[in-house]
């Protein structure tokens, strides 16, 4: 190695040490200039929850709950009171959105009950001991966020009202309700599922445009009940009726021409004796229960159902050419399940069913009732009458 090279290595190394120690002094300049300022003030974070049924974000930020209750840290919005022995409603901390007070000893629902949580979604106090009177009014209209609420297996006597306008479900079957306030339904335009079965409800509750002003009602069960008549005036919007074990004897003519939606009737254990031919000719009819009736004479089946329920009846003859009186291949009818046990029908059904309804999968036939043919005193003595008669010379 020549003398030149070696200068040049020496010369390199010097220039090297001199930057490395420039580097560390301003390291250590920034080091001092550092420790100098303010600690990190760390903030507290928040955790979100999204309920996905309402679209909704939530701090959850409190797990505050009532000592009678369950409140699981899974489900922070929802306190749980059922089945605890409770005859008063417990405080209810403000975050809370589903209430559930089902199975207790409640009384009263009073003005104070729900003070604290005015953003409740859904209350569950059904299997309690309310009646109406101890129902301080308004106190369900304060909430103006409620979806939901099961008032179910009580002692009321009357519809409750006012109720918000935010209401989608509406659950009050086996109660002693008798009567309806003619204003008490008109707010409730939001209202999907209305429950009234198992009530004292009369023909009356119905007069006048009570349930029409629903204009998103689905469904509404007026099932054991006190009805003599089809209730009057329904939504379009209906897709599901219930009026099974009433009193009904009769469907007037064109009875649902208003509800062209509807997808299921359940007319079971009521007292129809005959129905008009065609009312039942509707495009998205999927289920007809008329079992447990009087009806003597078969009606027009739509192309749209698919099953039909005829048990217990008084049907003599079947004639399935009235129920289907043309066979269309390229829209054929759609049903796959017939019941027409507990009949008077004297014979198999005509094979000509299998053709007008090619995608039946079951025709429950079942007993039929016994048809005895009663002869009675009078009639016997007039055939002997006539036998002990003397020929005419």
């Amino acid at each position: 190695m020549g003398f030149l090279t070696q200068i040049s290595i020496l010369m390199l190394f010097f220039v090297v040490k001199v930057l490395g120690q420039d580097y560390e002094d301003d390291y250590h300049e920034y080091e001092e200039e550092y420790e100098e300022e303010s600690p990190v003030v760390h903030l507290p974070t928040f955790s979100f929850m999204r309920i996905a049924e309402y679209g909704e974000i939530y701090h959850a930020y409190s797990y505050e709950c009532a000592s009678e209750c369950f409140c699981p840290s899974t489900i922070p919005f929802a306190m749980y009171c059922d089945n605890r022995k409770l005859k008063v409603i417990p405080y209810i901390p403000a975050h809370i959105r589903f209430l559930y007070l089902q199975f207790n000893e409640i009384e009263a629902v009073t003005s104070k009950s729900f003070v604290n949580a005015t953003g409740l979604r859904e209350i569950n106090l059904s299997y309690n001991k309310i009646r109406s009177s101890q129902i301080d009014r308004g106190v369900f209209a304060k909430l103006n966020n409620l979806k939901a609420l099961h008032l179910q297996y009580n002692k009321l006597e009357e519809f409750p009202s006012p109720l918000p306008k935010s209401l989608e479900r509406l659950i009050l079957g086996f109660n002693k309700i008798s009567k309806i306030p003619g204003d008490a339904l008109a707010n409730l335009v939001n209202v999907t599922m209305l429950d009234l079965c198992n009530n004292e409800l009369t023909d009356s509750a119905f007069k006048g445009r009570v349930l029409g002003k629903m204009k998103r009602l689905m469904q509404i069960n007026l099932c054991s009940n006190k009805l003599k008549a089809m209730p009057s005036d329904l939504p379009t919007s209906l897709l599901y009726l219930s009026l099974e074990n009433n009193s009904i004897s009769s469907i007037p003519e064109g009875y649902f021409t208003k509800t062209p939606k509807l997808t299921a009737l359940r007319m079971s254990h009521n007292i129809l004796q005959e129905v008009p031919y065609n009312v039942f000719n509707l495009s998205s009819l999927i289920e007809l229960n008329l079992g447990n009736n009087r009806l003597t004479r078969i009606f027009y089946v739509s192309r749209s159902l698919e099953h039909l329920y005829l048990q217990n009846n008084d049907f003599e003859s079947m004639n399935i050419t009235l129920m289907c009186p043309t066979i269309n291949p390229i829209n054929p009818n759609q049903l796959t399940y017939l019941r027409i046990d507990q009949n008077k029908l004297k014979g198999p059904l005509s094979t000509y069913a299998y053709l007008c309804f090619p995608r039946i999968q079951s025709i429950y036939y079942g007993e039929q009732k016994k048809v005895q043919t009663e002869v009675t005193v009078t009639e016997v003595y007039t055939i002997h009458e006539v036998a002990v008669f003397p020929e005419e010379e």
